[in-house]
């Protein structure tokens, strides 16, 4: 996908640089599926596994990239469903850090459907 391809080329930095280049990380996250939720800035999406044991499999791949990372997830889990906030508190808001786990987390997502 084109997310896929743009977020290749994504460094980890502190912020979502020009107001240009927010908009097209927001453009191309939106196509992923994640919503910018309207009272903070941050991006959330809920995902939906076949059972408890998937959605714990996959919120164990995060956990471990986020620790090696530095970056963590807001997150809220019931049984299959796993939902998903990512903002950055040391910028107060989206940085780059946000959009490469959201890239992460959607191709762990994908090994299990």
């Amino acid at each position: 996908s084109t997310f896929s391809i743009y977020m290749k080329a994504v460094v980890s930095t502190q912020s979502t640089g020009t107001d240009e280049q927010r908009s097209t990380d927001l453009k191309l996250t939106e196509e992923a599926g994640w919503k910018v939720q309207s009272d903070r800035d941050a991006i959330y999406k809920e995902f939906s596994f076949k059972d408890f044991n998937e959605a714990f499999g996959f919120m164990t791949r995060v956990a471990l990239r986020a620790d090696k990372v530095d970056h963590h997830p807001e997150w809220f889990n019931v049984y299959n469903r796993v939902n998903i906030t990512l903002s950055t508190h040391d910028c107060g808001g989206l940085s780059k850090k946000d959009l490469n786990l959201a890239k992460f987390i959607d191709d762990a997502a994908a090994k299990f459907a």
